[in-house]
């Protein structure tokens, strides 16, 4: 061969193996949240839990007496555009108060939370969630960021915190009872890139349950996931994303997987679901995707794809042994898509500035 060819060949063993040093550097530094971030970040979320309209309400109307504001409906979670973006914009808060408890901005983040989480407010909301027509009201994306919030208070010791805590109680006893009703009549998984995915609705419940050590919800997740999604294989990936996703469905259920597995088995499990990830393959999901207009409340979906890919890859990359290959290519992938649309998310327009910060908070923090 060519003497070249050789040289060629080190030059890319090097590179390889400093990627592989770079990768781990930026899981402790590229991928970590900064303080200028923080502040940022939570500005977006100070300015938007408030802001009651636009509003795009997702309750069903059984009579004249139902037409209300969105305030009136679910005082607490009213702002940000929709009942979700409201609730993971509170949890984002929190996050931010406990990676940051000095921040600058952290007495007016506590006085945000104080107002909206009250005892008043959320048993208002709980009064909703039990008419008859919400019985599916945010089932199960606003579900499984509900109890995310929850689990995110539980463990923050702080007397805020604890106050908080309790005055969601009412919705959480609820919606941990609409699990447990509503998953064992679901037959079928939805495999949609949206919220109604059913693979992002059972992860966060997952790990409150484990957190809350609720027996019964983890059980039956871990049987539904089981049931589901092991037997998959060869999954087509390759058709993502759909023109409005911001979940790719298939890292959504190996995301799931990976918490349901034990190491040597999803690793096996991932072999048969992305049997071409060693290649590289498909370029379609290692890719970012492109945002053509962040206006569009539709297409500026991709700019959270991007972050939710990111930190699906991040934790299943992590997951991996250390000497696994589709770690490294797991892990470059996701710094590639956090890099696509983390600059965007101060956009300047609505459509995307009433949530994607919580989505680079869910990326950016352990």
């Amino acid at each position: 061969m060519p003497r070249f060819y050789f040289l060629f060949l080190f030059c890319s063993l090097c590179c390889n193996a400093l990627n592989a040093q770079q990768i781990k550097s930026r899981d402790g530094f590229m991928l970590k949240l900064s303080e200028e971030q923080a502040i940022k970040f939570s500005g977006l979320a100070l300015k938007n839990i408030h802001r009651e309209y636009p509003n795009k309400p997702g309750n069903v109307l059984e009579s004249p007496m139902d037409i209300l504001s969105p305030k009136q409906l679910y005082p607490a979670f009213h702002g940000c555009y929709d009942w979700h973006s409201s609730v993971h914009a509170h949890w984002m808060l929190v996050r931010i108060l406990k990676e940051f408890p000095y921040l600058k901005e952290a007495g007016e983040i506590r006085k945000a939370l104080a107002k909206n989480i009250t005892k008043e407010n959320l048993l208002t909301e709980t009064a909703f969630f039990m008419k008859p027509e919400s019985k599916s009201f945010e089932r199960p994306y606003g579900w499984s960021w509900f109890l995310k919030l929850t689990a995110e208070l539980y463990s923050w010791d702080d007397p805020l915190g604890k106050e908080l805590v309790q005055h969601l109680k009412p919705l959480e006893k609820l919606i941990v009872k609409r699990y447990l009703d509503y998953f064992p009549k679901q037959t079928y998984p939805i495999r949609s890139g949206v919220h109604s995915n059913t693979a992002f609705g059972l992860t966060y419940a997952l790990d409150y349950s484990r957190q809350m050590k609720n027996i019964e919800l983890e059980q039956l997740i871990t049987k539904r996931a089981k049931e589901y999604y092991l037997q998959d294989e060869m999954i087509p990936a390759k058709w993502e994303p759909d023109g409005a996703d911001f979940f790719s469905p298939s890292l959504m259920e190996a995301d799931l997987m990976r918490r349901i597995l034990v190491q040597k088995e999803f690793s096996n499990w991932l072999d048969k679901f992305y049997p071409n990830l060693l290649k590289s393959e498909p370029a379609s999901l290692l890719n970012p995707a492109i945002v053509s207009d962040r206006s569009d409340p539709q297409i500026v979906h991709l700019d959270g794809l991007n972050l939710s890919r990111a930190w699906c890859m991040k934790n299943i990359g992590l997951s991996l042994s250390e000497n696994d290959p589709r770690r490294i290519i797991l892990l470059e992938s996701a710094t590639k898509h956090a890099i696509a649309s983390l600059d965007h998310i101060s956009s300047g327009d609505y459509a995307g500035e009433h949530w994607l910060a919580s989505f680079a908070i869910n990326l950016l923090c352990k």
